[in-house]
């Protein structure tokens, strides 16, 4: 069986995300900064940011985000919400032919994400210091080969799920962007996005979910690298799920 049993139900009131959908974007986020940056975060934001910034996309216009990089790159994966970098450095540590695309809105997990660039002499990571949504319709078909979206924001509220990256319209783009064959790996410690994450992905016709086990998503795939809220939540003794969704051959049905 799947994860927690009834992991393929259709989520509580589904109807609020295609409200959001036609409305305004809402936020996917807590908030942007937390407690008070010391002087030398500061100044890496000030002096080392705009070195790994991405350039403003034009409106209209999309780009292929190996020309962002200073040197060729064999693929690109993106990170959305990359909380304080451990998994996005360690992974561009790696795999240096890779170029990584991180986005994050909270300003002190972008500082500390430079702050491990700067010592491990990182460049192969270009950032967005902001909600990933925005940058998606600006990225090429096809380009992406990987997606990672780790332990975001529940919003566990029944009247806040509609916040959840997680929706039709954020997998449409998703599927757009990662070529057949691509991953996108999710994971979570929290059983009610995991559930809905599940039944969203499950019911789009880009995605498989490959998954054989138990073993499929109660342990991380290869070469995962342990996030500081994961290693949190494991500490607490609570259960992680990892999913990873394969890119089909077959076009995105866009709603």
């Amino acid at each position: 069986m799947a994860p927690d049993e009834g992991a393929l139900l259709p989520p509580e009131d589904v109807n609020r995300e295609r409200t959001a959908a036609a409305g305004r974007l809402l936020p996917s986020f807590g908030r942007r900064r937390g407690r008070r940056l010391s002087d030398h975060k500061k100044a890496l934001l000030t002096r080392v940011l705009p070195r790994f910034a991405l350039p403003s996309p034009q409106e209209g216009v999309c780009f292929d985000p190996r020309t962002v990089f200073d040197r060729p790159v064999n693929d690109i994966w993106l990170e959305i919400g990359f909380g304080a970098g451990e998994h996005l450095a360690g992974q561009a540590l790696k795999h240096r032919d890779i170029g990584f695309i991180g986005c994050e809105p909270y300003i002190n997990g972008v500082a500390a994400l430079i702050a491990r660039i700067e010592g491990l002499d990182l460049d192969n990571i270009r950032l967005l210091a902001d909600d990933a949504r925005p940058l998606l319709p600006h990225l090429a078909d096809a380009c992406l080969g990987r997606i990672f979206l780790l332990f975001a924001d529940p919003w566990p509220k029944l009247r806040h799920a509609n916040r959840r990256f997680i929706t039709r319209p954020t997998l449409d783009a998703l599927a757009r962007l990662l070529r057949p064959g691509g991953t996108f790996l999710f994971a979570s410690d929290h059983p009610g996005y995991v559930r809905w994450t599940l039944w969203h992905v499950s019911h789009h016709p880009a995605f498989v979910w490959p998954a054989r086990g138990p073993q499929d998503w109660r342990q991380p795939p290869p070469g995962w690298i342990e996030t500081r809220y994961e290693a949190k939540a494991k500490a607490a003794g609570t259960v992680c799920t990892y999913l990873e969704f394969v890119r089909t051959n077959t076009a995105a049905a866009v709603a």
